[in-house]
């Protein structure tokens, strides 16, 4: 259990940096971007869809990082199937046909966790995002005149 712990502690750390410094990366490229074409109309969109890519990016690292991990402990029949796993539990999906072996199955727990929080944290970087660019405000918010 305690080496379990240890793998799974190791790559929750893993995957924070991951992320962290991949929304990093990503608010450089926005700023660079929001230079480049500030006197465009469709700024705020394509600020959005920049972004959006960007956090598919950095997730599907995070997945991938995971399904390396799980293929090089031999814990499915290959790479198709590690990355299978990684992503019905990273997604806290969680199908149940495929099952880690019964000493690493700690290791796809905390994924679970870890993907949530890192859903979260893009959810939230979205949302700023959003925020920023005053896409949330709603005229349909005001009472009819």
């Amino acid at each position: 259990m305690l080496s379990q712990l240890l793998l799974a502690s190791f790559m929750a750390l893993v995957t924070t940096v991951t992320h962290l410094v991949g929304l990093a990366i990503l608010v450089r490229v926005l700023r660079s971007h929001n230079h480049i074409f500030a006197g465009l109309k469709i700024l705020p969109l394509t600020l959005l869809l920049t972004a959006a890519i960007g956090i598919l990016a950095i997730h599907t690292i995070e997945i991938w990082t995971y399904a390396w991990l799980y293929d090089g402990l031999g814990c499915f029949r290959g790479l198709e199937d590690a990355l299978y796993f990684s992503t019905v539990t990273y997604a806290s999906i969680g199908y149940g046909d495929l099952l880690l072996p019964y000493q690493w199955r700690l290791v796809g727990a905390i994924e679970g966790a870890v993907g949530v929080i890192m859903l979260g944290l893009s959810t939230a970087f979205l949302v700023s995002l959003l925020t920023r660019l005053r896409l949330l405000s709603h005229d349909w918010l005001k009472p009819a005149e």
